[in-house]
């Protein structure tokens, strides 16, 4: 919608309350709610708050912050009760108080890079796969079933739980694809329909929302928690992406065996030689190095193939007339990141390759994670940081990460994972405690 369209909408449904959305540094997103009465304000101004509290925001001296609405991300909250006032959403850019970008808005963050890309001609596409569980409570792990993947049984107690959650986001405007349950017990996934990445960040931040507030409704509690159960597969954001000019992918070469183009082969390079770096921005929580390990089906190797899913990238076969659909799939994010940030560094990884055409190893096709130490030396197939701790040494070192995301939020974030690592580290487990409490 136009500024116009979202004020007539209001009038003619009778809307009450509007959401102003936005997200801090590390993906969480916040909110504030205005009355109809301050629409019009607010879209040719912006409304100002405090931003001195919002996680790598301002400090408390610099902290007057202005949120301008972003009319084409308006939409109703179906979720709402149907007896009450009308409430909608949209998400907001942050301003400075001059009217000047916000350096540390992870939305400005992905704005600033896809300028780089289209500055190159190109247009960035993403599709991710959200997993995520459904427990009895935020107390504890207490599955809903045991089905597994793509169960269709009594199992599968979440079924109606995941329809609710598809026609919500339908009747939000954010085209479903499919969805199933996954391969752990109460892990469940809805994957969206691709589209430009700033929407797409805008709707995952959408997606994790709704799928928390039916789980709500339905008096259960959903997460997006990398690895919430031992010995269980943990939950993945495999990240479908293409770059396109106009209304072509720049991914597609008919004449290529492979069907992929040179720009396609360089940008895989480019997502292979940087992931370490960008380990930290795609899976940024303690808890998602319990995902990244060998064993569940994590792709922890960094290596390419068109079929073979225990690779990091994976190339899906294409089909004749199919040629918009010709993608990579980046498989290490987990549905906890920060997608403004995480969508940035991926792209920016990949147009590092185009720029500088890195040479694309030989794809893998053997199973990795069945591999021998020696036989992984032996095809020079490297590892993923192994923990939190690892990946903040990668990015801290990378001049790419810096670009990408700003000085601004690359020192905030930086500063914010130590702290989480120390209190980790200094942390007393449970595990300790059984292991070594009798016996020392």
């Amino acid at each position: 919608m136009t500024q116009e369209q979202v004020i007539k909408f209001t009038r003619d449904k009778k809307v009450k309350f509007i959401k102003l959305w936005f997200t801090d540094i590390l993906g969480v997103a916040k909110s504030f709610t205005i009355t109809v009465d301050e629409l019009e304000g607010a879209l040719s101004e912006g409304m100002g708050f405090d931003g001195s509290s919002i996680q790598g925001f301002a400090r408390i001296d610099e902290s007057d912050m202005i949120a301008k609405p972003d009319p084409s991300t308006f939409t109703v909250l179906p979720y709402r009760p149907k007896d009450s006032a009308v409430v909608a959403k949209m998400f907001c850019d942050i301003l400075e108080p001059d009217g000047t970008p916000y350096k540390g808005d992870p939305r400005y963050v992905l704005k600033r890079n896809l300028q780089i890309a289209a500055d190159m001609g190109f247009t960035f596409y993403v599709g991710p796969e959200l997993e995520y569980f459904y427990f009895k409570s935020d107390q504890e792990p207490e599955i809903l079933d045991k089905g597994g993947y793509f169960d269709l049984t009594t199992l599968d107690e979440a079924t109606d739980l995941r329809r609710d959650t598809i026609l919500t986001l339908e009747e939000m405007g954010i085209k479903v694809e499919y969805s199933h349950h996954e391969v752990a017990p109460s892990q469940h996934e809805i994957d969206l329909k691709y589209a430009e990445a700033l929407k797409m960040a805008d709707n995952t931040i959408t997606y994790r929302i709704v799928v928390k507030e039916v789980a709500r409704e339905y008096g259960v509690y959903a997460t997006f928690m990398p690895k919430p159960m031992f010995g269980v597969n943990g939950s993945g954001m495999h990240v479908h992406q293409s770059l396109f000019k106009g209304n072509k992918n720049a991914f597609f070469d008919t004449k290529d065996k492979s069907f992929l183009s040179n720009i396609a082969k360089w940008y895989i390079a480019g997502l292979l030689r940087h992931a370490k770096e960008i380990t930290l921005i795609t899976s940024q929580w303690v808890n998602s190095y319990k995902r990244l390990v060998p064993g569940y089906e994590a792709p922890v190797y960094i290596s390419w193939a068109k079929r073979n899913r225990s690779t990091l990238v994976r190339v899906p076969l294409y089909k004749p007339g199919k040629e918009k659909a010709t993608r990579a799939e980046y498989r290490s994010p987990d549905p906890a990141c920060n997608p403004y940030l995480a969508f940035s560094c991926m792209l920016r990884a990949g147009l590092e390759g185009i720029k500088n055409k890195y040479p694309l190893p030989a794809p893998i096709e053997e199973d990795v994670y069945g591999m021998s130490n020696e036989r992984r030396k032996e095809l020079k197939i490297e590892s993923l940081p192994g923990s939190l701790y690892e990946a903040i040494e990668y990015a801290e070192k990378s001049k790419l990460v810096k670009d990408t995301l700003g000085e601004h939020v690359f020192e905030k974030l930086m500063e914010n994972k130590k702290i989480e690592w120390d209190r980790f580290r200094t942390h007393v487990s449970k595990y300790e405690v059984e292991t070594y409490l009798p016996i020392l």
